[in-house]
């Protein structure tokens, strides 16, 4: 069966497969290259007759993962450059009413596509979902500060994804006004700005390992852009890096973010990008991005959405362990990390004293776990209930941890259980047998929150701290847990 729809720019044709028809590719705006190369996203050019969409579009120009990230995380590559393109599942294509999940994926804001296996929309879809999948532009083409170019240009994708959305998200059976936009990492950041934002495109919001601190100030988003620039030979200006080829800018992307994420001084890269760890973010720029995120929603922006906020236990041992990276560290380098994150140094102090028998890669993997992902969490947690609007809040904490090598609970170990792929992802992160109970139960909480407002949890307050603690064999409900570390930062 290949149902038709009708969008703004042309009919689309998908097919159906178990009661779940899929649209593959469908363009959301025109290919951001030639004249519109580092410029806002502009509209698709219509089509005539019915464009089938039976297979994914073209991926944004990225860089390959580094090992071992390249076998922990697919990410599949698509040549083409009509990249702006999304994907949608659906359980009833000639419905109406259905609740609407709108996917961010991750990849430290130069990897990822919405092509990934992990993310097939598949389950969400069977479950009374609307799904829908995206590409944004990455690195340079997306997130590069570039004197003659309008900054934050992978974010005005994202918000010209959710335009699309609410304009023909009907014709899928899905309901506009009942739309949860949902990502992580990088998603989730991307999730957080937008809810600070406040431009009002969605009624619920995930963030999954990503939360509200992570923006680049000007200033250092242009030493960034002036590094690359010198040693690709160009001016540092989007005329210069326009004259480039973006396949052949991407060699000195990833060495400059490899030097960003390995550098230890503010004063070589800007305060800003060491905190971060992440070469190209989003920046505040006065207009898209104000101000940082978590400053922002607990201001009240963001206020009257739904918010489901959470992380992994052990978030850091992604980065550490596998790179062998936790082997090397001593006592000095944690102090000399944690100084450089901005981290006080009584906090560093406190772990020591509440883990005194870690060694210092696995104190560094907890230091950094909760510096970077957990803290930061709480905190737009804190600001979105304090701020008192009419959106509920809720936590949760992952802690499954994954059978292969030494991962632990980490980072990105949560998606296969949230989208119910682990069969379809495989084995890369998890291990083999991975709980499918728990799948189970993490993928129905996502699917309630959309359809209900409601993930099946009290909801989090300051006061009580109340958090879901995702595990097998079963989930629990725990308040205030570490209270002890989470009270070092203040």
């Amino acid at each position: 069966m290949e149902p038709i729809v009708e969008t703004a720019y042309g009919k689309v044709r998908g097919i159906t497969r178990d009661g779940v028809t899929a649209f593959l590719g469908i363009p959301y705006a025109a290919p951001p290259f030639g004249p519109r190369r580092f410029r806002p996203p502009q509209p698709p050019e219509p089509w005539d007759g019915v464009r089938d969409c039976f297979e994914y579009g073209p991926t944004a120009p990225k860089p390959p993962y580094q090992p071992p990230f390249d076998s922990l995380l697919p990410d599949p590559v698509i040549p083409g450059e009509d990249c702006l393109n999304l994907n949608v599942w659906t359980p009833d294509p000639g419905g109406s009413g259905l609740p609407v999940m709108v996917w961010i994926h991750g990849g430290a804001f130069r990897n990822g596509s919405g092509a990934s296996p992990l993310y097939d929309g598949r389950a969400f879809a069977r479950d009374g979902v609307v799904c829908v999948t995206f590409n944004y532009r990455l690195g340079v083409e997306g997130f590069a500060h570039l004197p003659g170019a309008p900054a934050n240009r992978g974010l005005a994708d994202q918000v010209e994804a959710l335009r699309w959305v609410r304009d023909n998200i009907a014709g899928f059976g899905g309901d506009p006004d009942r739309v949860t936009v949902f990502g992580e990492s990088a998603g989730a950041m991307s999730v957080v700005t937008l809810l600070a934002s406040d431009a009002g495109l969605f009624a619920r919001a995930i963030a999954q390992s990503g939360a509200g601190q992570t923006v680049q100030d000007e200033a250092d988003a242009m030493i960034v852009t002036r590094e690359m620039a010198a040693r690709l030979g160009v001016e540092p200006t989007a005329e210069g890096f326009a004259a480039l080829d973006p396949a052949a800018i991407l060699p000195v992307q990833a060495a400059v973010a490899a030097e960003v994420m390995a550098t230890t001084d503010p004063d070589r890269w800007g305060a800003s990008t060491v905190a971060t760890g992440l070469s190209l973010t989003p920046v505040v720029d006065g207009e898209l991005v104000t101000d940082r995120p978590e400053n922002l929603v607990a201001r009240g922006r963001g206020r009257d959405v739904d918010l489901l906020i959470g992380y992994t236990s052990e978030e850091f041992r992604f980065f550490l362990m596998p790179t062998g990276l936790a082997a090397a560290f001593t006592d000095e380098l944690v102090d000399g990390v944690a100084a450089a994150k901005g981290f006080p140094p009584e906090v560093v102090a406190g772990y020591r004293r509440h883990h005194p028998d870690l060694e210092a890669g696995e104190l560094m993997a907890t230091i950094l776990t909760d510096g970077v992902f957990r803290i930061p969490a709480h905190r737009t947690a804190d600001g979105h209930v304090l701020s008192d609007g009419a959106g509920g809040t809720w936590m949760y904490e992952f802690a499954w941890r994954s059978a292969k090598e030494d991962l632990g609970a980490c980072h990105a170990l949560e998606l296969g259980f949230v989208f119910d792929t682990l069969t379809k992802a495989g084995e890369l992160l998890t291990g083999p047998n991975p709980p499918q109970a728990l799948a189970d139960r993490m993928h129905r909480a996502w699917v309630h929150f959309a359809t209900h407002g409601n993930p099946g949890w009290p909801q989090y307050h300051p006061s009580d701290r109340a958090v879901m603690l995702f595990d097998q064999p079963t989930d629990e409900v725990v308040h205030n847990p570490r209270a002890g570390d989470r009270e070092l930062w203040g």
